[in-house]
């Protein structure tokens, strides 16, 4: 993994900057990570979406896997920091990327993520409001679709429904997202940065645990491509398949489930969020 610090904000790029919001209550620093592999196209829109953000985050680092096109140009040309990670695969790369942010927030999208003008702000406000939230996941709007918000409802629906009884708790999703840096810190060794056919959003829900509080919030709504409707369906579900095999060999269903009991009847943590 090799890291390029980012060059002098130019234009229309994400502004690297520590400033915080006039607020009655701090916010925390958000880094902005996007593991990306040949995607410039829809990099270079994500990227010109996080400049017009009405909080802007500390820095965005974008993690080049291995890319064969013009994403760590693209990158660069916006300002963002490029975190280059020879490893194919999102589980590397991400991992990669939450290393070596520096904010007091670790947000994620994906290349093709389109948030909106106040994303930052809502992870940064939804995680001050809430100290006791260890991690927050959104929802989406797929834009290239009919029925785009409703067909991503369902989809997203059956995601969180099927995989929260999975965990015993919210599943993450890698498309809006975001973890406090001092919670990736105590669990980083605990994921999986080699094996590319791991779900690595998924993966990173198994480390956190159900005695960590993740919190689902609408209102961290993003645009997304329908690919993960039209393309691999198959392969997607192999590697759901193998990231639960894989984290039911450490914790089967019903030891997290009955870990996030004990600490609903100890009042650590809330049934549901």
């Amino acid at each position: 993994m090799r890291r390029e610090a980012a060059p002098p904000h130019a234009g229309g790029g994400p502004r690297v900057t520590g400033a915080r919001p006039r607020s009655a209550r701090p916010l925390p620093t958000v880094s902005v990570v996007i593991p990306a592999r040949d995607d410039a196209a829809a990099l270079e829109r994500c990227l010109a979406l996080l400049a017009a953000q009405s909080v802007p985050p500390l820095e965005v680092v974008v993690v080049d896997n291995a890319s064969t096109d013009g994403t760590a140009d693209v990158a660069r040309r916006a300002g963002a920091v490029v975190v280059h990670e020879p490893r194919v695969g999102i589980p590397a790369a991400a991992a990669a990327g939450y290393d070596a942010a520096r904010g007091e927030v670790v947000a994620r999208l994906d290349a093709d993520s389109q948030p909106g003008p106040d994303w930052v702000r809502a992870v940064a406000t939804r995680l001050a409001d809430d100290p006791a939230a260890e991690a927050v996941t959104g929802s989406g709007t797929f834009t290239d679709l009919r029925g785009g918000r409703w067909v991503c409802a369902l989809y997203l629906a059956a995601y969180y429904a099927g995989t929260g009884l999975a965990l015993g708790h919210w599943p993450l999703w890698g498309s809006s997202m975001a973890v406090r840096r001092s919670t990736w810190w105590a669990v980083r060794d605990r994921v999986e940065r080699v094996d590319p056919e791991v779900h690595d959003d998924l993966d990173l829900a198994f480390a956190l645990g159900p005695r960590r509080r993740i919190v689902r919030d609408r209102g961290l709504r993003v645009g997304v491509s329908a690919r993960s409707l039209r393309y691999a369906r198959r392969r997607r579900l192999v590697r759901a398949l193998r990231t639960l095999r894989l984290n039911w060999a450490v914790a089967p269903p019903w030891q997290r489930w009955g870990d996030r009991f004990a600490a609903a009847r100890r009042g650590a943590l809330p049934l549901a969020d």
